[in-house]
């Protein structure tokens, strides 16, 4: 088929490392082939987990076809042979190899499923779970023989589940039952003459590479899901060729006129609907409103089209798909979250958010939500109990840190610029509010440092980005006096336009100074004396290179606004003011913690 995606290559490569491992088996004759066909198995494995069922199938296939001569000659296994016992030996070994391997990158557990992701397998009932895989099982390969209801995602009540004996389904898992009983019993009867061998591949090639998805074994997180059918696909291809063959030998004149024109209708009706798929394909709503249309009692596909609507600001009708999908599945905590979002106007905001917490009290967005919520509302308390929430289940969950900026007060706003810095020193807006919030209590030669540091780290980003910071630190050299720094500063900005890589090179040599500062600090702090500019000039070559900052790499040691001048104009270093000593690094003090001791004077 033409339609494809970047997640679709793991079930390609499955498939070309699965199908490989068994022609290297069982159409090689040489004496290492059971090595490589194992090697290609575990390629196979790793591009998707049921590729690890390429040895189970060579391993059956290879007993099916030695099986005249499996008890009638005396067993003389030896690892290096190539008798039927040694191959087999070697396959088992790798597939329990294998699996250990690939639940020891599991961390030894299976991955944790919802009821969201699939219904049957957390109801109470077996029977009700027995029928309903049963049903699943043959349904799948319904799909196979008549791909005409299809959908990307089969979760949240696509399928539902059968409750009884009763129900009309279950004629379809008979009809399926019953076909399978009969081709086994075929098969078992020839076993000896072994004449339907491409017909006993299709079979096994039909059920043993589903037996991972099947949720017989062990829990998958979904339902349907016809990306598993690609390799089984090749089996139920085998098993209609044959059938077919069958057919036509028995055949008369009109029986073959007949037969030959049903291939046709079979194949055109596939070609026709490859090219109507492909067009639901061509977008993300197409796809979405394709998919509703086949299975409207879906609530995922709800909740999902409604995203696609609030994207693109169709907000009314998103609130009712929103609204269809809790219809649908009440407990969809995500449906209730982005719901709250949407009805901030109506006041029932608040009441969504704390249902999508009684369903998943996991949920990171909803606890941002309320917090948020919260701050609005003036609900300062709980609010930060909301984010401390936040933070618990996600310490690294910027939005939250940002959050908290705004909300807490006093150190605690500091302990978040600071959370901030660490998680993204990349980002100029950390910068540019810890400027805003320096300048806001006074300290302005820190704020300036801020901003030219956010001026900086923007120029690897965007030019745009760097106009906001760019003009605080303008605005602060203007109110100062400090033209010539002005002028400095805004020849830079405009010459770095062209630059190319020399702000980038500029930034990786202003954090080479600092961190040599940051050096030099800790191998003095015993002394009182302050760091000496010499240990930060920037060479000549490096100048004439561009390769330097500002005026401010030089020096760290700028003398700090006195409280009672505001308009207190900084120095740029030690050279300049005369003194013996640096108020920014006496006792080895960083910027960090001098803004901290002048933040208890407020």
């Amino acid at each position: 088929m033409k339609v494809s995606g970047v997640v679709g290559r793991a079930d390609v490569l499955a498939c070309f490392f699965f199908l490989s491992s068994l022609l290297l088996y069982h159409g090689c004759t040489s004496r290492h082939r059971v090595v490589w066909s194992i090697v290609l198995a575990a390629l196979s494995m790793f591009a998707k987990e049921t590729g690890l069922t390429a040895l189970l199938f060579n391993i059956v296939f290879d007993l099916y076809k030695c099986w005249g001569t499996l008890f009638r000659s005396p067993v003389r296994w030896r690892w290096k042979g190539d008798n039927v016992w040694s191959r087999v030996s070697r396959g088992l070994l790798a597939l329990v190899l294998l699996a250990g391997f690939r639940l020891i990158l599991l961390q030894g557990s299976l991955p944790a499923f919802s009821p969201q992701d699939n219904p049957p397998a957390f109801h109470p009932s077996f029977t009700v779970r027995l029928l309903t895989f049963c049903y699943l099982a043959a349904f799948n390969w319904w799909l196979l023989i008549c791909p005409w209801t299809l959908s990307h995602d089969w979760q949240m009540g696509s399928v539902p589940l059968v409750t009884t004996l009763w129900d009309y389904r279950n004629l379809l898992t008979g009809a399926a039952i019953l076909a399978l009983l009969a081709l086994t019993y075929r098969f078992v009867m020839d076993l000896e003459l072994q004449r339907h061998t491409p017909a006993v591949a299709g079979l096994l090639l039909l059920i043993i590479p589903y037996l991972p998805a099947s949720n017989l074994l062990v829990t998958v997180g979904f339902v349907v899901a016809e990306r598993v059918l690609y390799i089984p696909s090749v089996g139920s291809v085998l098993l209609t060729v044959c059938g077919m063959q069958a057919l036509w030998r028995r055949g008369g004149g009109s029986g073959k006129r007949l037969m030959a024109l049903g291939v046709a209708v079979v194949v055109a009706g596939g070609a026709a609907r490859t090219v109507l798929r492909n067009q639901d394909w061509r977008t993300r709503e197409t796809i979405l409103r394709a998919d509703l249309a086949v299975l409207p009692h879906n609530a995922k596909l709800h909740y999902n089209f409604a995203n696609f609507l609030k994207d693109i600001e169709q907000q009314e009708n998103a609130i009712k798909h929103y609204k269809e999908a809790l219809r649908l599945w009440p407990s969809y905590a995500s449906a209730h979250n982005n719901l709250g979002t949407l009805e901030v106007w109506s006041g029932r905001a608040e009441h969504h958010f704390l249902l999508a917490l009684r369903y998943n009290a996991r949920h990171l967005n909803a606890h941002y939500n309320l917090a948020r919520l919260y701050r609005k509302k003036n609900r300062i308390a709980e609010s930060l109990k909301m984010l401390e929430r936040c933070i618990s289940l996600e310490p690294r969950f910027v939005p939250a840190h940002v959050e908290m900026f705004l909300t807490a007060a006093g150190q605690d706003k500091h302990a978040a610029l600071r959370r901030l810095l660490d998680l993204e020193p990349r980002n100029w807006e950390h910068y540019y509010r810890y400027g805003n919030w320096l300048k806001g209590k006074g300290l302005w030669p820190l704020s300036l440092k801020y901003y030219q540091s956010a001026v900086r780290v923007s120029y690897l980003t965007s030019r745009r980005a760097a106009l906001p910071p760019l003009t605080a630190a303008a605005l602060l050299l203007r109110r100062d006096g400090q033209r010539m720094r002005l002028l400095h500063l805004l020849t830079r900005w405009q010459g770095g336009r062209g630059a190319g890589g020399a702000a980038e090179r500029a930034w990786r040599l202003k954090t080479e100074l600092a961190g040599r500062a940051a050096r030099y600090t800790r191998v003095t702090q015993s002394k009182s004396t302050c760091l000496h500019h010499s240990h930060l000039e920037v060479s000549a070559h490096a100048y004439r290179n561009n390769e330097y900052t500002d005026v401010n790499v030089k020096s760290e040691c700028q003398t700090l606004p006195a409280t009672t001048n505001p308009q207190f104009k900084p120095t740029h270093n030690k050279s300049e003011t005369k003194h013996k000593s640096c108020p920014l690094n006496r006792n080895g003090l960083d910027p960090f913690a001098l803004v901290s001791d002048h933040l208890k004077t407020y």
